[in-house]
């Protein structure tokens, strides 16, 4: 594909992600034909859209060049959008303007923009590179006892004959779940598990206990019974310590910046804008 038709594709996508941040939603064309009023005008990039019975028009100007563009090309650019009339301009350059180009843009309205992959200078006063140090810790649970209330099981389960009160838990540790007395999923054993402290002095034989106001199990014929805490002995594993570097001239697709103001605006490969 022809160089300044990438140009003026990425022109169209960059605006088309800028309009929709702003939630408006329309057609942007490339490589269209508009009639002025004395002849017609190929236009790179175009749209148009309507509020309150307004037509608001924006005409683009890719120019895909190795130097600044120079205040007859602006004039030109001036000239279309006078002949074709009510619509906005915006000129779109790689390697930004000469100083006449952004006077005599500045003082018609028409808008400059660079376009282009983000350089060294356009990171200053910037976050670059984030780099995060990982240490993987994980805890490695050697015991769970569920200590139940006596007294509440007394009052509320018909015990066998012979006094002998015995119950199985079983399944997945995601499956088993701790109730309130209106049944409603507090947390699980898994939860409870990674919930674990692990910012410990030592990290063998880790002693920890779970206690619960308002707690039941489900324990199959029985149904639910009242469960008082969960004791917990455990090991804390720790993992090598990683770095991990998030380099954001990596991710960053293009900029956008404001020839008059200097603003810019990175976009990113994933679509977002900063």
């Amino acid at each position: 594909m022809d160089i300044n038709i990438e140009y003026e594709l990425l022109t169209k996508e960059i605006f088309e992600t800028l309009l929709k941040a702003d939630g408006v939603t329309v057609n942007v064309q490339h490589n269209v034909e508009i009639q002025g009023k004395a002849f017609k005008h190929q236009i790179d990039v175009y749209w148009e859209y309507q509020i309150a019975g307004i037509i608001h028009k924006v005409a683009i100007e890719c120019k895909n060049y190795s130097s600044n563009v120079s205040v007859a090309k602006v004039r030109d650019f001036y000239g279309v959008l006078s002949d074709i009339g009510n619509i906005n301009g915006i000129m779109v350059s790689k390697n930004g303007f000469q100083k006449g180009a952004k006077e005599f843009a500045e003082y018609y309205g028409i808008n400059l923009r660079e376009l282009r992959e983000p350089t060294e200078n356009d990171w200053k006063g910037r976050i670059k590179t984030i780099q995060i140090k990982m240490n993987l810790v994980k805890t490695q649970v050697k015991s769970r006892k569920f200590n139940i209330d006596e007294k509440w099981v007394k009052e509320n389960i018909e015990l066998p004959k012979n006094g002998d009160f015995s119950y199985e838990i079983s399944g997945m540790a995601n499956e088993i779940w701790i109730i309130d007395r209106n049944e409603n999923k507090i947390k699980n054993i898994h939860q409870l598990d990674n919930e674990l402290p692990h910012n410990c002095e030592k990290e063998e034989d880790i002693q920890y206990v779970y206690k619960f106001d308002d707690g039941y199990l489900e324990v199959g014929k029985y149904g639910k019974i009242k469960l008082i805490s969960i004791e917990y002995v455990y090991d804390v594993l720790r993992g090598e310590e990683k770095p991990i570097i998030i380099d954001g001239s990596a991710s960053a697709k293009a900029i956008l910046k404001d020839a008059i103001t200097g603003e810019i605006k990175f976009f990113n490969k994933d679509g977002t804008i900063k």
